[in-house]
């Protein structure tokens, strides 16, 4: 689990499909974007960036993205999970509390696209998606406010 239930969410988006698998809780990026204003736009695809540097935050993936085979196994809904290739939902404006955390955060600092969809406490090359509110504490989670706009 990457991502505590204490989290307000004033902004979500669902018009993104993500290809990849992914645990919630961490930012998506996307190098290019969809055209138009279309909610099924398939090109409108987020993952997570192997690198800080070049990648465009869209926002803070709230969905487990598993590859399951259907014909076996269902999907666990009450896991919020999404088979691959299916909408996500993002969020753009609230709190989270995660533990993708990379560096040490301390309240008031700088929260920033880090690789592999860590928040990272580091600014070099990297988008500003939010601040941290909280050190991380014992078990590797810290409080992050989210504003990608």
């Amino acid at each position: 689990m990457a991502l505590k239930p204490d989290r307000i969410e004033v902004l979500t988006d669902v018009s993104f499909f993500m290809n990849t698998t992914g645990v919630r809780g961490g930012v998506v990026s996307t190098l290019t974007s969809g055209s138009g204003v279309a909610m099924d736009d398939a090109a409108a695809v987020v993952s997570y960036a192997s690198a800080a540097s070049g990648s465009l935050p869209v926002g803070v993936l709230l969905n487990d993205v598993v590859n399951y085979d259907l014909t076996r196994q269902h999907i666990n809904w009450h896991k919020d999970e999404v088979q691959v290739g299916g909408k996500v939902t993002l969020l753009r404006v609230g709190q989270v509390t995660t533990n993708m955390v990379d560096g040490t955060p301390s309240a008031g600092s700088g929260a920033y696209v880090g690789a592999n969809g860590l928040i990272s406490t580091t600014s070099t090359n990297a988008v500003q998606i939010g601040s941290f509110l909280s050190k991380v504490d014992a078990d590797g989670y810290a409080k992050v406010s989210v504003n990608i706009r």
